[in-house]
């Protein structure tokens, strides 16, 4: 909105400053604001019409509006184009140079003015002709505009500094950060190492020790679906080490629901039934849609090893015009002994998650028995 209205300003303002100047122009000329002239109209509104034209580009080029406010004031005592002059050149002139040629030119040119006015008759040479008028009509219309855009382009530069300081010190920030989040993902990828990494590689090695001298073929396979899953799940981990150890990470390949199947098929492999139900007409979804899917049946399955035992189970995956349904059902469990500990945060984390994405999580008990996870992912 601030930038609109900054634009609009930028459009209009030139437009404004030479209509202004071109009005008091002619008023001056007119004796209303100034000494009346005896010149046509036609050759005053010209004059008055080249001084709203220069001050229109004074914002591009200043040295136009500069010669035609000298030659206006010397020959016609007409000053809106000369203040607008002195003004700019007190905002756009950087160089003491440059500023010093122009006050020197400007207290000349105002000097011959007076001197013209002087030798005139009439009201003019009591106007503009004496000296105390022309010092005052100097301080007027030189120096109090020049000092003006002095002040005014002090402020921006000081607006200025004062913007790159704060920008500075927000890329600092934002440096700092970064460095301490870095820091932090570092520490993290040390202690999952040294904590999981170390118990998930120890379970493997047990599972493939069991395999060689298991008693019999129930036990062999059961173990080689326990250091498939732990060698899989040493995988994902080194993936997640990986993305926490890198300042900008590169994520690998992410699952999706083309790899539901291969999900499941490691929870029958476990021994629960798990029946996949697919609604509605297939779409491709946006990847971040399909990976929390994904993470919602992982994590849905989970629980139901760890608190339903052998309890059958039901995979819903529903396309909705808006958005994807996942639900994940379970019955109520046979095995009185299926409950396994857990941290608590699972599905807390799993909420977060589904809502992260704009997405809405329930979960909870069914009326009949057994557990409900119900999650909706906006996938518009």
């Amino acid at each position: 909105m601030i930038d609109r209205a900054s634009r609009i300003a930028e459009r209009v303002m030139p437009w404004a400053l030479g209509t202004t100047v071109f009005l008091l122009s002619l008023a001056s000329t007119a004796g209303s604001m100034g000494v009346r002239s005896a010149l046509p109209v036609p050759v005053l509104a010209s004059v008055a019409a080249c001084c709203g034209v220069a001050a229109f580009f004074a914002r591009r080029r200043l040295w136009p509006l500069v010669v035609v406010g000298a030659v206006a004031h010397t020959w016609l005592v007409m000053w809106p184009a000369a203040v607008v002059a002195s003004y700019y050149a007190g905002t756009r002139l950087r160089r003491r140079r440059d500023l010093w040629l122009y006050v020197g030119g400007m207290v000349a040119l105002h000097a011959l003015g007076g001197l013209v006015s002087y030798r005139s008759e009439g009201y003019r040479a009591l106007v503009a002709g004496t000296l105390v008028n022309v010092l005052l009509m100097g301080g007027a219309m030189l120096g109090l505009p020049l000092v003006a855009g002095l002040w005014v382009r002090a402020r921006r530069q000081v607006l200025d500094a004062m913007r790159e300081q704060a920008e500075q010190l927000l890329r600092e920030q934002v440096l700092r950060a970064d460095q301490a989040r870095d820091q932090e993902r570092a520490r993290i990828a040390r202690e999952m190492h040294d904590v999981v990494a170390h118990r998930v590689s120890l379970m493997v090695l047990h599972a493939g020790a069991l395999e060689v001298s298991a008693p019999d073929a129930r036990t062999a396979q059961a173990a080689t679906l326990i250091g498939s899953v732990g060698r899989e799940a040493l995988t994902n981990l080194r993936e997640v080490l990986g993305v926490l150890r890198s300042p900008d990470p590169a994520r690998g390949p992410q699952p999706t629901l083309a790899d539901l199947d291969r999900l499941l098929e490691q929870s029958r492999a476990l021994g629960i039934v798990v029946n996949r139900h697919d609604e509605g007409p297939a779409r491709p979804l946006p990847p971040t849609a399909e990976r929390t899917a994904y993470r919602v049946v992982q994590e849905a399955l989970t629980n139901v090893h760890k608190h339903a035992g052998d309890a059958e189970t039901d995979v819903y995956v529903r396309y909705r015009p808006a958005e994807l349904e996942v639900v994940i059902r379970n019955q109520s469990p046979t095995a009185a002994d299926g409950d396994l500990p857990g941290s608590g945060w699972g599905l807390v984390g799993l909420r977060e998650r589904v809502e992260l994405v704009g997405g809405r999580l329930e979960a909870g008990p069914r009326d009949g028995g057994g557990f409900q996870v119900r999650a909706g992912i906006p996938a518009a």
